[in-house]
């Protein structure tokens, strides 16, 4: 998808051997899309059926989500201008064909904008902004993935995780105190995000995913690019910090270590 403003509507497609009319059902305001529910997906099942994944992610319930999850984080627009107040309205009108092409694997993400926020102490962060719509598939990728990974992280892991956060962090670190130990080991990674190597972090994904369509979509992400100035860069190594995806996928990577 060249552009998420050019999308044309209603548009012609092929399922299940007849051509049907596609176009987006809304039942309420706060529902961004309405698709068919994929009926393989328990509720109850303990685990993610990692072979199904693009099913789970493209559910109706799981893109509701992503919406009200970009909604209410905002945030600035991407390379194409488009407003997070503009999402649902460009869901109404081009979901259904949205939908389809990430499901036919004919989706082809956007370069995200290139902002830089100063430290601190000095230089500068370097931030990826993804389309509102690219947020929107990455929060919906997101919202899957951490069911398959985010169970098997440390204990001792607070950043960037579902109910965790840096104050539980600095609870425990009392506790190591009042317990009398009396060193710190502070480590960082300089620029992590920005030189994560694609294959080695593929590799890692491959071992849980056997969706091969949601391994070659993130993919995508990853070498979706960058825009600086105006000019289109290749994204060779890393997970720019910006999209809702990159935390996750960082974790992940850093698990192992």
């Amino acid at each position: 998808m060249k552009d998420s403003r050019d999308m044309q509507r209603p548009q012609k497609t092929s399922y299940e051997g007849s051509p049907t009319e596609v176009g987006l059902e809304v039942q309420d305001r706060k529902e961004a899309c309405s698709i068919p529910s994929a009926s393989s997906i328990a509720k109850a099942r303990v685990q993610v059926d990692t072979a199904n994944l693009l099913e789970q992610i493209l559910h109706r319930d799981n893109l509701n989500k992503a919406y009200k999850k970009v909604k209410k984080n905002k945030g600035s627009h991407g390379v194409d201008g488009m407003q997070v107040d503009e999402l649902l309205s460009f869901l109404k009108q081009h979901g259904k064909a949205l939908i389809e092409e990430i499901a036919t694997e004919k989706y082809k993400p956007q370069p995200v904008r290139r902002v830089e926020i100063p430290k601190p102490n000095g230089g500068v962060r370097l931030l990826g902004i993804p389309t509102v719509v690219d947020r929107f598939i990455q929060q919906a990728i997101a919202q899957v993935l951490i069911k398959v990974y985010d169970k098997e992280f440390s204990k001792n892991s607070y950043g960037f995780r579902p109910g965790r956060n840096a104050h539980m962090a600095v609870k425990k670190a009392k506790e190591y105190i009042n317990e009398g130990y009396t060193w710190v080991v502070d480590i960082d990674l300089e620029k992590f995000f920005d030189r994560v190597n694609h294959d080695v972090l593929m590799s890692i994904l491959a071992k849980k995913i056997k969706d091969k369509r949601v391994l070659r979509l993130i993919r995508k992400y990853l070498e979706s690019g960058v825009m600086i100035g105006g000019l289109y860069t290749k994204t060779e190594e890393g997970t720019p910090q910006g999209g809702p995806i990159s935390p996750l996928l960082s974790n992940i990577l850093l698990d192992v270590l």
